[in-house]
């Protein structure tokens, strides 16, 4: 796989950064676009699937029209980090919801998890969900007043 990532080009790039923006966009859009032909353009989209670089497509929903109208950024210290504590964890926050994104982290706290909820009280719920058997050693909210930047295509023009 390292030898096809080196064949990556221009084109492939042009590929990834307009499939971030839009991956719902027509086949003959996305070529014309790029600049290639709609059958050059398949291909190295197929490729590109085949490398796994692109892995499915999703839709943004606008969460706070739903009611999600609480961004909370968690951070948690432990005590524990042996293996099974930590795989009992992970699979204890996977089943939470709430939760849309979870990381292991380094520096001062051991993990991150970004949690979209109904308001103050559905922070509350999950908080309470979340911390029922666990001996967890901090847990602390940032909570989100604006989203500035949210989703932000990655830029791949750096990569070259």
């Amino acid at each position: 796989m390292i030898d096809d990532l080196k064949k990556i080009d221009v084109f492939d790039m042009k590929i990834l950064t307009a499939m971030q923006i839009d991956a719902n966009r027509s086949q003959r859009d996305l070529a014309e676009k790029v600049g290639l032909s709609q059958n050059a353009c398949w291909r190295r989209l197929q490729r590109l699937h085949s490398l796994g670089l692109i892995c499915g497509s999703h839709s943004v929903i606008d969460l706070e029209a739903l009611g999600l109208d609480l961004t909370v950024f968690v951070m948690i210290r432990t005590r524990h980090h042996s293996k099974e504590w930590s795989e009992g964890f992970r699979a204890h926050v996977e089943r939470l919801p709430e939760v849309i994104d979870f990381y292991r982290i380094g520096g001062e706290w051991d993990y991150l998890i970004k949690v979209v909820t109904k308001g103050m009280s559905g922070y509350d719920a999950f908080y309470q969900k979340l911390i029922t058997n666990f001996d967890l050693a901090t847990v602390t909210g940032f909570f989100s007043m604006e989203a500035i930047i949210n989703n932000r295509p990655v830029d791949l023009s750096r990569l070259r």
